[in-house]
C-alpha cells in the first residue's frame, strides 16, 4: 500500500508559535524542577543539621580570666568578667563551707582589666584584712580575699598567660567546615532560583540578579571575616538560610521588586556588622543605654500620633511610597537598653526603672492596636526581668498585671475581639474572619512534605501572606520539611544561646542574647500557630523569612547580640580576643629579675627561681605558694 503525501496541505501550522528546541528544553527544565522539589528540603535539613552539630554537639573550652586559690591546692577558675561567689551550686565560684553564704560576693572585671569585689550577703567580705564596703573594693593580683572564715588568693592572669591558654582552646570549624556549609547554602539558593525561573512566569532578570547578588554578598562576607581569623559562622549561615527562603517568597509575590529586597538585605547585613563592632566595647555600650531608653519610647509615641490606622492598628509611618514599621527597630533598642551588667542587677531602682520602661513600651503598643507585637515584648520582658532579678515573684506579679491589661485591650479594640472570637472556628467563617487562615492551611496541606515548587503557589496572592502567613507560603512552595527547617534554625540559635550562658563574659551579653532568642521564638510561635489556628491570629512576622524591610533589618541587628554571646575561640568578631585586653602585667611590662625571670618590683612575683613568697615561682614548692596551670605559682 502506497501513501502519497505530496498533496498534503500544512499551511495551517504556519500560524502556530512552535519552537521544537524551546519545547524540548522546556520539558527538560520542568522535569528537573520537579526532581529538585525533593532535593531542596533535604539540603535545607543538611544545612541546619551541620550548624546544630557544630554549635551544640561539639565541645569548646571556656575562657579563663583569673583564679582563686584556696587551702589544700583547691583552684577555682574565674571564667567571666562578672563572677558570683558563694556556697550555692548555681554560682560561678562555689566555696563549700558553712561559713560562706549561698550568695556571698561577686567579682567584676572592669574595661581596663581592674577587678572589684562586692559583698552581696550578710556575711563579711575582706580584701587583705580590710572589710569590703557597700561600694565595693579593688582587688589586685596576689591579694587575699576572705569570705567568712575562708581565705583565697586572687591571681589575675596577664595578657601573655591568657594568650598561652588560648592555644589550648579549640576553635570551631575543625570538624564541621563552615566553607562546606556555605557551599550547601549556595546549592540551596541555586535550586530555588531554578524553580522560580521554571514555575514563576513573572521571574526574570531581576530574580536572577537578586539571587546572584545574595550569593556574592555572602561569600564576600565569609571571605573577609575568615581572612581576619574568625571561624564561627553558624549563626550567620542560619540567618542567611532563612533570608534566602524569604527572598524566594519575595520573588513569588513581587518579582519586580527584587532590587529593593536585595538593597534592604545589604543594609541589614551592614547594620549587623556595625552592631557586632559596636558591642565589642562594653563600656561604650553602657554609656548610651539611657539614650536607647528614650529613643524606644519616642519612636512608639511618634508612631501612635502620626501613623494612619490600618486594620485597626497604627504601626506604619509613611514617607511617600516608602513605609517603615518603627516597632521593629524598637525591639533592638528594647533589648539593648534592657540588658544589664551584674553590678547593676543588685540595685533595685534599676529593675524598677526597667519595669517602668517596659510598661511604657507595651502600653504604647497596646494603644497602637499592635496586640501581637505587644505580646512579643511582654514575653521578652518576662525573660529579662527574671534574668535580672532571679525572682519568680517579680515574674508572677508582671503576669498578673498583664492579664488585666489584656482584658482591657480586648474590651476596647474590636479587631482584637474579632480575632479571639474566630480562634478555633475559622472553618465556620471561611469568607469572613477566617478567610486568611483557611487558605493558609489549605495551601500548606497542598504542599505536602516537599512542596509544589518555588514560585508555583497561589497563597502569595492572599493579603499579607508573605508576612503574617509566610509559614503557609513556605510549606506550600517548599514543603513542610523546609518549613520545619526554618523553625529548627531558630531553635538551634536558641539552644546555642542557652549553651553560651555558662561561658559568657558579661551578664549583659547573656541577657541580651537570651532576650533576642526569646523574642524571635515568641514571634515564630505566634506566626506558625496563628497561621494554623492553634493560637489567635496576631499578624506577627516570622524572623528573617517574612518579607519586609523593617523586620529583616531588625532581625539582623538583633543577631549581633547572639554573636556577642559566642565565646568560642576565634569564633566571633563581636568579641575581642582575650589577649587583646589591657590589664595585668605582661612580659613586656616587667623588669628582668635576678634569676632571669620577671620581677614586678613587689618581691619577685614573676621570678622563675626563688622569689620571696613564691606566688608565681616556677621552681620547687614554697610554703604558701599558689599554683597556676603551666607552672606559675
Amino acid at each position: 500500500m502506497h501513501l502519497d503525501l505530496s498533496n498534503l496541505n500544512l499551511d495551517f501550522l504556519s500560524g502556530l508559535d512552535f519552537d521544537p528546541v524551546s519545547l524540548l528544553f522546556g520539558q527538560a527544565s520542568t522535569t528537573l524542577a520537579n526532581l529538585s522539589r525533593y532535593i531542596l528540603p533535604l539540603i535545607g535539613l543538611w544545612i541546619v543539621a551541620r550548624c546544630v552539630r557544630s554549635m551544640l554537639r561539639e565541645r569548646y573550652e571556656p575562657e579563663t580570666w583569673a583564679y582563686l586559690y584556696l587551702a589544700g591546692d583547691v583552684m577555682i577558675p574565674l571564667r567571666h568578667w562578672e563572677c558570683i561567689l558563694g556556697r550555692a551550686k548555681s554560682v560561678d565560684g562555689q566555696i563549700d563551707d558553712p561559713g560562706v553564704e549561698r550568695i556571698h560576693a561577686c567579682l567584676i572585671r572592669g574595661p581596663q582589666g581592674d577587678w572589684t569585689v562586692y559583698g552581696l550577703g550578710k556575711g563579711a567580705t575582706y580584701v587583705n584584712g580590710d572589710l569590703v564596703q557597700p561600694g565595693g573594693a579593688l582587688i589586685q593580683d596576689a591579694d587575699v580575699l576572705t569570705l567568712g572564715q575562708v581565705s583565697a588568693r586572687f591571681v589575675d592572669l596577664t595578657e601573655e598567660e591568657r594568650s598561652a591558654l588560648l592555644k589550648y582552646r579549640h576553635a570551631p570549624g575543625r570538624q564541621v567546615r563552615p566553607g562546606a556549609t556555605m557551599l550547601l547554602l549556595t546549592v540551596f539558593q541555586i535550586i530555588l532560583l531554578f524553580q522560580q525561573l521554571t514555575y514563576n512566569p513573572e521571574a526574570g532578570l531581576g530574580v536572577i540578579m537578586g539571587f546572584g547578588i545574595l550569593a556574592a554578598a555572602q561569600w564576600t562576607y565569609f571571605t573577609v571575616v575568615r581572612t581576619a581569623g574568625q571561624t564561627g559562622f553558624e549563626p550567620e549561615i542560619l540567618a542567611l538560610f532563612l533570608s534566602t527562603v524569604g527572598m524566594s517568597v519575595a520573588a513569588s509575590k513581587t518579582p519586580d521588586d527584587m532590587l529593593k529586597y536585595i538593597i534592604l538585605f545589604g543594609v541589614s547585613v551592614g547594620l549587623f556588622v556595625f552592631m557586632c563592632l559596636w558591642i565589642r566595647d562594653l563600656k561604650r555600650v553602657k554609656a548610651v543605654r539611657l539614650y536607647a531608653f528614650f529613643a524606644a519610647v519616642g519612636l512608639l509615641a511618634v508612631t501612635l500620633v502620626l501613623a494612619p490606622e490600618r486594620n485597626g492598628a497604627r504601626n506604619w509611618l509613611e514617607f511617600g511610597s516608602f513605609t517603615i514599621q518603627p516597632s521593629e527597630f524598637v525591639k533592638v533598642l528594647y533589648i539593648y537598653a534592657g540588658a544589664a551588667t551584674l553590678d547593676r542587677l543588685f540595685v533595685n531602682r534599676n529593675l524598677i526603672f526597667y519595669i517602668g520602661f517596659s510598661a511604657a513600651c507595651v502600653g504604647l503598643l497596646a494603644l497602637m492596636g499592635d496586640f501581637g507585637t505587644a505580646l512579643v515584648f511582654f514575653v521578652t520582658f518576662l525573660v529579662i526581668s527574671y534574668m535580672r532579678s532571679g525572682n519568680f515573684a517579680t515574674v508572677f506579679l508582671a503576669v498578673a498585671g498583664a492579664a488585666l491589661g489584656v482584658m482591657l485591650v480586648v474590651t476596647v479594640k474590636p479587631h482584637v475581639v474579632a480575632r479571639f472570637e474566630t480562634w478555633g472556628h475559622v472553618w465556620e467563617d471561611v469568607y469572613g474572619n477566617g478567610y486568611q487562615q483557611v487558605r493558609a492551611m489549605s495551601a500548606a496541606a497542598s504542599g505536602g512534605l516537599f512542596g509544589q515548587g518555588a514560585g508555583n503557589g497561589w497563597l502569595v496572592d492572599i493579603y499579607a501572606a508573605e508576612t503574617d502567613m509566610v509559614f503557609g507560603v513556605i510549606c506550600e512552595e517548599m514543603g513542610l520539611i523546609t518549613g520545619l527547617c526554618c523553625v529548627g534554625a531558630l531553635l538551634a540559635l536558641a539552644g546555642f544561646v542557652v549553651k553560651n550562658a555558662s561561658s559568657g563574659r558579661s551578664s549583659y551579653f547573656v541577657i541580651a542574647a537570651a532576650a533576642t532568642m526569646s523574642m524571635m521564638l515568641a514571634q515564630v510561635i505566634l506566626n506558625v500557630y496563628g497561621t494554623m489556628d492553634i493560637l489567635p491570629f496576631t499578624g506577627v512576622t516570622f524572623p528573617f523569612a517574612s518579607v519586609g524591610g523593617s523586620s529583616l533589618i531588625a532581625c539582623w541587628m538583633m543577631l549581633a547580640f547572639v554573636k556577642g554571646s559566642d565565646m568560642r575561640a576565634n569564633a566571633s568578631f563581636a568579641v575581642k580576643r582575650p589577649e587583646r585586653f589591657s590589664g595585668g602585667i605582661g612580659v613586656d611590662d616587667a623588669d628582668p629579675g635576678p634569676d632571669g625571670g620577671y620581677d614586678d618590683g613587689s618581691g619577685g612575683y614573676y621570678d622563675d627561681g626563688n622569689g620571696p613568697g613564691g606566688y608565681y615561682d616556677n621552681g620547687p614548692a614554697d610554703p604558701g605558694g599558689y599554683y597556676y596551670p603551666g607552672g606559675r605559682r
